[in-house]
């Protein structure tokens, strides 16, 4: 799996030489996410929903819950049984 990133403002992961990103910012002990995207070659590959599940797994190890603002993230979330429970 490629390598998660966080810069404190954005979660970047690197696939096929391209970047996918997760910007966000943390509200005390949420992180909200306000965009999910991913380039144009990478789209239907998958990519986003590994960042996502790389971001959470993060999250969670964090102790934090996620707050989705980005459609994306609320519809991953949504249907991810695994991380479903950190929506807060």
């Amino acid at each position: 799996m490629p390598e998660l990133r966080d810069t404190g403002a954005r979660y970047e992961m690197d696939e096929q030489g391209l970047t996918s990103w997760a910007d966000y910012r943390r509200a005390g002990e949420r992180l909200v996410i306000d965009h999910v995207e991913s380039p144009l070659p990478l789209r239907g590959t998958g990519a986003a929903g590994r960042l996502m599940a790389a971001l959470a797994a993060d999250v969670r190890a964090r102790n934090l819950r996620i707050t989705p603002i980005c459609g994306y993230a609320a519809a991953w979330l949504k249907r991810s049984h695994e991380f479903r429970d950190l929506v807060g």
